[in-house]
């Protein structure tokens, strides 16, 4: 369904991916994971082209996008990207003026021209999904973390997405907030949904993924099964790095 062939991203001088490749097939849960600075939250943004790759190649379904440092692609090209993929953002990122309803139903309406009734009975269904529909009318302001992280997977599976990416989904929550987020993560899993989440919480991987990706310095260094990513790792930076789940358990 995804595959990211030969991936480069620079930041300067900084080279952030150093010619990743990642398959992901339909149906499947796939956790990047890595130290700070690894690369695996602009990997992540690379599918959704939320940052352009320098070079390489992006394929989602039946659209593919071929980069180049010379020339960026077309504004349709991106937008046909982004139209296959729901983000949800470490920061939630909700509209401080609308309440939990309207920020669910706003894409719907601003970019996909839905009338407000069908919006509102989509986004309505949706937060009931997630376990929040009792706060439809409430102001962001006035959720926990947790709620708002609901409300914002509710408004980024609204128009029914090919992929939900996530990056670092439950980070700014306490435990058991992140409980909340990890619960609704679980059960869209348990439905197919396509996910591709960046995360430095190893127990989320564990718990939720089928597959894991371990990123160091931009490059792939393992990649495979959940369970033999965390329980058989075949390289050593694996290994110590997964080794803190053993001492989180």
């Amino acid at each position: 369904m995804i595959a990211l062939d030969k991936i480069q991203k620079t930041f300067g001088t900084h080279h952030v991916l150093k010619s990743v490749d990642l398959t992901l097939a339909q149906g499947t849960v796939t956790a990047l994971i890595g130290q700070s600075g690894s690369g695996k939250s602009t990997l992540l943004r690379c599918v959704n082209l939320l940052e352009i790759p320098d070079t390489g190649s992006l394929t989602l379904g039946d659209e593919r996008v071929e980069f180049s440092s010379t020339e960026k692609p077309s504004r349709d090209s991106v937008l046909r990207i982004r139209r296959k993929t729901g983000m949800v953002f470490q920061s939630f990122q909700l509209f401080p003026h609308r309440t939990v309803i309207q920020n669910v139903m706003e894409g719907l309406i601003t970019v996909q021209r839905w009338d407000k009734e069908r919006a509102r009975a989509r986004a309505g269904a949706l937060l009931e999904k997630v376990g929040i529909s009792q706060k439809a009318d409430a102001w962001p302001a006035t959720l926990s973390g947790g709620q708002q992280q609901r409300v914002a997977i509710a408004r980024a599976l609204a128009p029914s997405p090919d992929i939900l990416l996530c990056d670092e989904p439950t980070s700014a929550l306490d435990p058991g907030l992140a409980a909340e987020v990890i619960d609704v993560l679980s059960q869209l899993a348990k439905e197919g949904m396509t996910m591709l989440f960046a995360t430095h919480d190893l127990r989320l991987a564990a718990s939720i993924a089928r597959e894991v990706v371990f990123l160091s310095g931009g490059s792939v260094i393992e990649s495979g099964l959940a369970d033999d990513i965390f329980n058989r790792p075949k390289q050593p930076e694996t290994a110590n790095f997964v080794s803190v789940l053993t001492r989180q358990t």
